[in-house]
């Protein structure tokens, strides 16, 4: 859901998103407004927030505002469920809104990922391969093989990053490829 802040400009609160431990579910989008609640000024730079709420480590189902919350420019809004600090033994994910022409940084991890499109269509390059999907899919990235997406639609697109890892590695390797440089 999009608000005002107090400055005058939109601010992302959270998301009519939800899910349990069995199912990463239904993600149901914002206002019913006339303009489409995504059409907004994006951020300028990059933020990484802690939960908006607290929660219980053994808690069985989590609210987004009790997931940390970040935005990467140019347009990748995500939640990130780092599950050593949730309860989980071998489990991660990342729950994404990329607007139009966004996507993250190259980067790898030290497990494998799998992506599940829910919402829109993704460019991908995994390793060598570049290749377009549209929702709904599973990509598969393998553990260590660089990799990057940008939103290939014109709406943004809803991912869900999985992570068979309480704690997986980041590894950051440069500017996403698919996107132009300025």
């Amino acid at each position: 859901m999009i608000r005002p802040s107090r400055s005058g400009k939109a601010v992302l609160v959270g998301s009519a998103c939800t899910f349990t431990l069995a199912v990463v579910a239904s993600c149901l989008g914002g206002s019913r407004n006339a303009r489409p609640s995504w059409e907004r000024e994006l951020p300028a730079s990059h933020y990484d927030h802690p939960p908006k709420k607290t929660f219980e480590r053994n808690a069985y189902a989590f609210e987004f505002d009790q997931l940390e919350e970040y935005y990467r420019v140019p347009g990748e809004f995500g939640h990130r469920m780092i599950g050593e600090n949730y309860g989980f033994d071998a489990l991660s994910l990342i729950v994404t809104d990329t607007y139009p022409g966004g996507g993250p940084r190259l980067h790898s991890h030290d497990v494998e990922e799998a992506h599940v499109l829910l919402e829109g269509s993704a460019t991908y390059v995994i390793g060598d391969r570049t290749f377009t999907v549209q929702a709904p899919y599973v990509a598969r990235v393998p553990a260590g093989v660089p990799h990057a997406f940008i939103n290939a639609g014109s709406k943004p697109m809803n991912l869900v990053a999985v992570f068979p890892s309480k704690k997986p590695e980041f590894k950051i390797l440069g500017p996403n490829p698919l996107i132009p440089a300025k």
